[in-house]
């Protein structure tokens, strides 16, 4: 089962701070939020819908940005 696509998940590597040693859905969860703004240091606070949503949207905006770049 494929979760991410291999474009989406170059772009989360290359936003990520720090990479795992094993990239986990747990990881790549956390990669979306982060780009929805959510704030790690506030771990005792869940992910919430809307953040992952954010994150969501900004990871296809990202895709759709280097696919055309790509086509330039």
């Amino acid at each position: 089962m494929e979760i991410l696509n291999p474009l989406e998940l170059k772009i989360l590597k290359a936003k990520s701070p720090k990479l795992p040693k094993v990239l986990t859905v747990s990881w790549a969860i956390e990669a979306v939020a982060r780009l929805g703004g959510y704030l790690e240091h506030r771990s005792k606070t869940p992910i919430g819908i809307q953040v992952l949503w954010r994150g969501w949207l900004k990871l296809h905006d990202l895709c759709e940005g280097w696919q055309l770049a790509k086509e330039t």
